[in-house]
């Protein structure tokens, strides 16, 4: 299999890990050989609950019996999109009431993009230097990598970059700007916690100017930072709200939320603003809705606080020099970035998967499912320090 994963399947790297993957359960991944590997990536933060997790599982069995697709998006009133709708608009502040399901996280950033300048009728968008947002057009051109981005010129025009937590950069969020896209924890760049309130400024600085306030949250969305929503941590709100990655429970999914009246203007003037064929798939929303109801109705979320301190505790080496990120969304900063790669490679031949950051080379990505239990977390913790120890 590796064989032909490799001669017909598109790459995306000239060096893939090429792991055989027979089946995956709770927090492993199993190969072809029936070797068994310690989840510590989930999928990129993508499966909350795991691997296959029951009631993920029955609840796609559950839509499967019923009807699969039927109607491109927003014509017809389908149960599993509806209630999953209903909840995220149930546990978001008003007046975030009215989510636009699509395929993936980078489709929900182009909405979200398209929403902000039709709603505003200005052009320019402003984000953050060391950002990424996804590799579609609209979303790669939010990133301010010029090496990423020069293959691929002429991208989206009027984007503008500021420095992340940079209190005086809010000057260049003016009349001109439709609106500002920041990820609330940066990821690629390290999992950068906002400082000082910093996100907070920057929703006034939009308000005062009528700019829309965009949060990316595909990563620290759906309890990975103890709270549902990461911005509950750091008192502000956004106009948009963008999810994906962990609100599918290993499905394809991505979502922006906002106000009725705002959505509103993707309806209308031209009709059909922003259309899907496939956004909203009732198997894809069944098992959304299943993973949002266990996360909301668990300890799952105070549970990733009380598993942060257990994995600050238990990885304090040498040759770590910080833990960035809040519950579990973590990135283990390192000396130089060839201990990284050792380190990552070897804990995949040891049985534990981990992971690297896009932009930050000294970083290994810690984002084990939500479900993972204390032990399995120690566990995995001793696999590190133990390959740590055989570094010098």
């Amino acid at each position: 299999m590796r064989d032909d994963f490799l001669k017909y399947q598109a790459q995306t790297t000239p060096h893939p890990l090429a792991m055989e993957v027979s089946h995956a359960k709770g927090s492993y991944i199993f190969d072809t050989n029936g070797k068994a590997y310690l989840d510590f990536v989930a999928g990129v933060s993508a499966n909350s609950l795991g691997h296959c997790h029951p009631k993920i599982v029955n609840a796609v069995k559950n839509q499967l019996d019923k009807y699969l697709h039927v109607m491109v998006y927003g014509e017809y009133a389908q149960k599993p999109a509806v209630e999953l709708s209903k909840l995220l608009a149930k546990h978001l502040p008003q007046p975030l009431d009215t989510t636009y399901l699509v395929n993936s996280g980078t489709e929900a950033i182009e909405g979200s993009m398209k929403l902000a300048r039709r709603y505003t009728g200005r052009s320019e968008i402003i984000a953050a230097k060391n950002a990424y947002h996804g590799n579609t057009m609209g979303s790669l051109s939010l990133m301010d990598y010029a090496e990423r981005k020069q293959p691929f010129l002429p991208l989206i025009p009027d984007i503008k970059h500021i420095s992340f937590n940079c209190e005086f950069c809010l000057k260049q969020i003016t009349q001109e700007t439709a609106g500002v896209i920041l990820e609330t924890i940066q990821g690629g760049a390290g999992f950068i916690e906002p400082k000082e309130n910093y996100l907070r400024k920057v929703q006034e600085r939009c308000t005062e100017v009528g700019a829309v306030f965009i949060l990316d949250e595909i990563q620290p969305g759906m309890g990975r930072t103890g709270k549902l929503f990461g911005f509950e941590n750091y008192n502000c709100q956004p106009d948009i709200l963008v999810t994906g990655k962990g609100l599918g429970g290993g499905l394809p999914i991505g979502a922006f939320t906002a106000s009725n009246e705002m959505m509103a203007h993707l309806s209308d003037n031209p009709k059909l603003g922003h259309i899907t064929t496939f956004g909203g798939n009732p198997v894809i929303a069944a098992a959304a809705l299943a993973t949002l109801k266990e996360i909301t109705e668990s300890d799952l979320m105070s549970e990733a606080l009380e598993k942060e301190k257990l994995i600050r505790e238990h990885l304090q080496h040498k040759h770590i020099k910080a833990i960035r990120g809040r519950g579990l969304m973590l990135a283990i900063i390192l000396e130089n970035s060839e201990i990284v790669n050792q380190v990552i490679l070897k804990c995949q031949d040891e049985g534990l998967i981990l992971f690297w950051l896009l932009f930050e080379p000294k970083a290994i990505r810690i984002t084990p499912p939500l479900t993972i239990s204390i032990e399995e977390l120690i566990k995995g913790c001793r696999m590190i320090t133990s390959v740590l120890d055989q570094i010098q």
